[in-house]
């Protein structure tokens, strides 16, 4: 395989990771039959996120770098929000 094809299967990777967070939410949704955002959203959003902000560095696209650097420090965030929420109810509890 040449280094074109590679950093094209990596890129659908990426892709697909990205997308699996939307069917993450919307199963676990459909479950509880009101909007939810499980912790798994947020790590296929970090994996897909960063595995596409690689191919975009790779591909020197300074739109789609901006536009996934932009999301990972997001994403990142939203987990050091849940993270720090459940020490709060872990020591609440206590």
């Amino acid at each position: 395989m040449d280094k074109e094809t590679i950093w094209l299967v990596i890129g659908f990777l990426g892709q697909a990771c990205f997308t699996c967070r939307f069917l993450v939410q919307w199963l676990a949704s459909e479950r509880q039959k009101k909007s939810i955002i499980p912790l798994a959203f947020w790590y296929f959003s970090i994996v897909g996120g960063a595995i596409l902000f690689s191919y975009a560095v790779y591909r020197r696209d300074p739109v789609f770098i901006l536009g996934q650097s932009t999301g990972l420090l997001i994403y990142f965030r939203n987990l050091h929000f849940i993270k720090k929420d459940q020490r709060v109810k872990a020591y609440a509890r206590a």
